[in-house]
């Protein structure tokens, strides 16, 4: 089951990466004010983490299966160890952001050239690929200093740390819950929405509607275009702290569900 314990990891690790990575899309559609096509790439960009999820998900169940059959094995740990996974991807997505989004630029402008996605994508080259290597940029100190929370929406930065530490630890909270209550496995592996429910309701009425106002914003206003892409910066930070709070979320999350599929 190690082998199984580090490929879920990884596959998870790739989740978070990529859809962190997603704002980098955002950011790079406002500089170049091509805000619909940075949102339409930005979508196939998060079907990778999809794609990585729809792997992730069976894998992990087998892992709750094994647990119940071998007393010994430890499946908390293994769970802790899958949600920090998913802090270490978010803090390469905050390494990789720079260069992502001056990637993501040249993406937008390729694409508008080609067309369509397919003849993007037959478009590139080995000599692109390594001219991709110019645009690379490093994260540096004054980035940091930059991440400074005047003039951002500090209610926006703790709801998107708890939506992020639900989303988190939704599922593996919900696998959790089937294995403590083997009499109802079935119904609280299948429960998770009782927990991401609650993530999606905040995301869809306080978080989307002021990151929609704060781009359009941007999108007219060099100096809101400015402060975006430090709250981008700061959105990630909020985001690897929510993943960081999952893990004092998942026994709480395990016992709400268990709770609730017994009287369901």
């Amino acid at each position: 089951m190690v082998e199984k314990l580090i490929f879920i990891s990884i596959l998870t690790m790739i989740i978070h990466m990529v859809e962190t990575l997603s704002y980098a899309f955002r950011l790079a559609g406002v500089r170049v004010g091509k805000l619909a096509v940075a949102l339409s790439l930005t979508g196939i960009i998060v079907l990778i983490s999809r794609t990585s999820n729809l792997l992730q998900a069976p894998l992990t169940g087998k892992m709750i299966d094994y647990a119940k059959i071998n007393n010994e094995y430890n499946l908390e740990r293994n769970l802790r160890i899958i949600i920090g996974s998913a802090s270490i991807g978010t803090v390469l997505a905050i390494l990789l952001f720079p260069s992502a989004v001056y990637l993501a630029v040249r993406i937008i402008n390729h694409f508008e050239i080609a067309g369509s996605i397919p003849k993007l994508i037959t478009s590139v080259t080995i000599r692109k690929v390594k001219h991709a290597g110019h645009h690379l940029r490093s994260p540096n100190l004054g980035m940091l200093k930059s991440l400074r929370l005047m003039g951002v929406p500090k209610r926006l930065l703790a709801l998107n740390c708890i939506v992020s530490g639900i989303y988190t630890v939704g599922v593996l909270a919900a696998l959790n819950a089937s294995y403590m209550n083997p009499e109802f496995g079935v119904t609280a592996s299948q429960s998770s929405g009782i927990i991401n429910g609650l993530a999606t309701i905040i995301m869809t009425i306080l978080i989307d509607p002021q990151m929609a106002l704060l781009t359009e914003k941007a999108m007219i206003d060099s100096d809101e275009k400015k402060r975006l892409g430090r709250i981008f910066g700061l959105l990630m930070v909020s985001r690897l702290i929510g993943t960081l709070l999952a893990q004092a979320f998942l026994i709480p999350a395990s016992i709400l569900i268990s709770w609730v599929v017994r009287y369901i």
